[in-house]
């Protein structure tokens, strides 16, 4: 019989008391930061939205159009959930009718008005995303137009428009003014994804000093019991107000929604800046530490079986006796001057280590359709160092009746991985029913440098716009060269890999009235060439980086603060892979061919919608295993679906009331199609209430998820691996300005 697991009662008090204490002492913390500054501004009447909405809008909670720092951000749409425009890279600042790409980029109000923890939870409602890092678990990872981004030991989100500095395996919003999305290849405006990523871009825009001081602290609770405090300061100094300084720091700790699991998140951000005439300074330091006790592991499948049904979300199969240790550091360091009007030189200068130990499964192999598994635990050790660096400069000029926006930086990216792995015994259970296990021992692994990488280029683009702008030509070519070392056990170096490629980028913008935008880009992406695995007749031999290519075609539709728009797309990713005569040679590829309709933005007074959706037609135009031609890619389902909506009750001044679903259609398991995941939907509701309480604005937040406890199967990764979704979760939070 299955053993009923329950955590300990002095486990639970534990865990409560020190959740309360964090509690305590950042609210302590919070007032007498409050006391501590009394030039703090602090509005006492609350007003209509801009445009004479009933809806409740705090002054103080408006923070986007006071953000300060190098690349000011472009402004919010009517309600602020979506921001008019993204940071593209060595781009700059584009607004969203000017730029040839589908970007979304979610402000700072909507990743606290949707309670999100991390980035995954913050791309959760756009329809071109799909997270594959499990419920509970300690990876985020996602595909992005039927591609993955973000799988493995490399980290592949930017920061602040550079890779090397973001968390290597999940990063959390708290440090989050906005997250953007650029849908598709970015070699050419971030360079070459240190993951090999061609989907799309995700990049963490981070919290930097403000015009105006601000004292902010949210508590949090989500079920079972995890509680939570996050403190957010921000203050200027000088004469002019020329050096600022913002922190953010939380607090979580508590029981999961997922059954016998404990998770502990600190984390500490600190943003430091100079604002001159000519010079501006940034540097951004973040810590963060995440522990689990019974983490969570993805599934793969038996060949030959159906998929189960998946269990409730909250049921965990991992031995409580398992733990996980995340720890992460970054830094990045920025700059820019300005020669004269219409020139400026620019420096990025960071890096971040991440270090992970465990004690956990690896991923669990689901034997049959009744759910037993088979699994072995084991002791994990992962040591990741990256660093960056770039320097350009940008140029404003006119060629008669010609402008130019003309870009030239060189940049350099390089990763370290190190590995230690010692296996216990296995263990057999079943997904609906866990069996407590006895604790195994293991001794801890023996780290070694496993490989590393360096990526470095040069870039050229220039923008040229005719017509006040209603015309957009951006062209440009970066030479990206990439080299990659690994190594054996013995410490000795293996088999290398050392190649240069250029990608180009044609972007065509054409506004024929103030309210269209209609757009095209041909650009591609680059992956690392492979090295053809020991155990081909060919073994050892290096390939060329792989190109993929896209074509994009799009019409944008502003409408007094909506914005909708609408892609076609296609992208070819070409691949390795080991044939049957035993040779391993570059005959396989991946095309992706889609249809993206977007929407964002207040569609009536009080009234907001945030979704869209995706149709994708993934086939394997080409495979080593003649079988699987015309295949569906794993993990690309036909269709993707997302809709949230907000509304501001008329009844009740600063009520809101806020739903919406995801849909994703069925995905296959295995290239050969013959396992697939089902299709699901999930259901959340929710409400907020932003009042005033002594004369500080305040907001309270509540959230349910998966209203209706659906039991799915929540995404595939490209490597096979499944993970369920999440089960009904109760979020709730308070939010004071001081």
């Amino acid at each position: 019989m299955p053993v009923v697991r329950r955590p300990s009662a002095e486990r639970v008090l534990t865990l409560a008391v020190r959740s309360a204490l964090l509690n305590v002492v950042l609210m302590a913390a919070g007032a007498s930061a409050w006391a501590a500054a009394p030039q703090a501004q602090v509005a006492t009447d609350a007003k209509p939205d801009a445009d004479g909405s009933s809806g409740l809008t705090l002054e103080t909670l408006d923070i986007n159009a006071r953000y300060s720092g190098l690349n000011p951000l472009p402004e919010t749409l009517a309600g602020g959930q979506v921001a008019r425009g993204a940071r593209l890279g060595m781009l700059g600042n584009k607004d969203v009718m000017d730029t040839p790409f589908n970007v979304t980029s979610y402000t700072a109000k909507t990743l606290a008005d949707l309670q999100t923890v991390t980035v995954a939870d913050a791309l959760e409602r756009d329809p071109s995303v799909r997270s594959t890092g499990q419920t509970g678990g300690i990876v985020d990872s996602f595909f992005i137009r039927g591609f993955a981004v973000g799988e493995g030991n490399l980290g592949e989100l930017a920061f602040d428009g550079v890779y090397g500095v973001a968390p290597n395996y999940r990063a959390f919003t708290e440090y989050a003014e906005r997250v953007e999305v650029l849908k598709g290849p970015g070699a050419l405006a971030y360079g070459m994804s240190p993951n090999s990523g061609v989907g799309g871009v995700i990049n963490i825009v981070p919290k930097r000093p403000l015009a105006e001081d601000l004292t902010r602290f949210t508590a949090s609770y989500a079920s079972d019991s995890q509680l939570g405090g996050h403190l957010d300061i921000s203050r200027r100094f000088g004469a002019e107000n020329q050096f600022g300084v913002r922190f953010n720091g939380s607090l979580q700790g508590g029981d999961t929604a997922v059954e016998h699991q404990q998770r502990e998140v600190d984390i500490g951000a600190i943003a430091l800046d100079y604002q001159g005439e000519r010079l501006r300074l940034n540097l951004d330091f973040i810590s963060q530490k995440e522990s689990f006790e019974a983490a969570s592991r993805p599934f793969t499948a038996a060949p030959g079986i159906d998929i189960p049904s998946a269990a409730n979300g909250r049921t965990n199969l991992p031995q409580d006796w398992g733990w996980s240790d995340t720890k992460e550091q970054s830094a990045l360091l920025g700059g820019e001057y300005d020669l004269s009007d219409a020139l400026t030189v620019f420096a990025h200068a960071g890096g971040g280590r991440s270090d992970v130990k465990r004690m956990s499964d690896q991923v669990p192999r689901i034997l049959n359709e009744a759910g037993d598994t088979s699994n072995i635990p084991g002791y994990y050790k992962f040591n990741v160092d990256r660093s960056t660096a770039d320097v350009g400069i940008r140029g404003l000029f006119a060629t008669g009746p010609v402008n130019h926006t003309t870009t030239l930086m060189a940049s350099h990216y390089q990763d370290e991985l190190s590995r230690g792995i010692n296996n216990g015994t296995p263990l057999l259970s079943n997904i609906y029913h866990p069996v407590d296990r006895p604790k195994q021992y293991i001794n801890a692994p023996k780290v070694l440098r496993i490989s590393a990488t360096e990526l470095s280029g040069v870039a050229l683009t220039d923008t040229l716009s005719v017509l006040d702008d209603r015309i957009q030509l951006s062209l440009g070519l970066r030479r990206q060269n990439i080299e990659t070392r690994n190594y054996l056990a013995s410490g000795a170096r293996g088999p290398g890999y050392d190649d240069s490629a250029t990608s180009p980028l044609v972007g065509l913008v054409v506004k024929p009235w103030d309210d269209v935008s209609l757009y095209y880009n041909y650009v591609e992406g680059l992956s690392k060439g492979d090295i053809a695995p020991a155990n081909a007749s060919n073994g050892g031999t290096t390939f060329a980086p792989y190109k993929s290519k896209q074509h994009e075609l799009g019409v944008k539709y502003e409408h007094g603060g909506f914005i909708s728009s609408l892609a076609l797309f296609q992208i070819e990713k070409p691949s390795g892979e080991l044939g049957a005569n035993n040779v391993f040679s570059v005959q396989a590829e991946q095309r992706n061919r889609g249809v993206e309709l977007s929407l964002f933005g207040e569609v009536a007074p009080g009234t907001r919608l945030m979704g869209g959706v995706t149709l994708l037609d993934g086939e394997l135009t080409d495979s080593a295993t003649a079988a699987n031609r015309g295949n569906k890619p794993v993990g690309v389902p036909g269709v993707q679906g997302n809709l949230w909506g907000e509304w501001d009750t008329p009844w009740l001044q600063g009520f809101t009331l806020t739903g919406g679903a995801i849909y994703t259609g069925s995905q296959y398991v295995n290239q050969a199609n013959t396992q697939e995941l089902p299709s699901w939907t999930r259901i959340d509701m929710g409400a907020r209430y932003a009042t005033r309480i002594e004369g500080r604005p305040t907001t309270f937040r509540a959230t349910v998820q998966n209203v209706f406890d659906r039991e799915y199967w929540s995404g595939v990764a490209s490597y096979g691996a499944f993970s369920p979704g999440y089960p009904r979760t109760l979020q709730l939070s308070a939010t004071v300005d001081f």
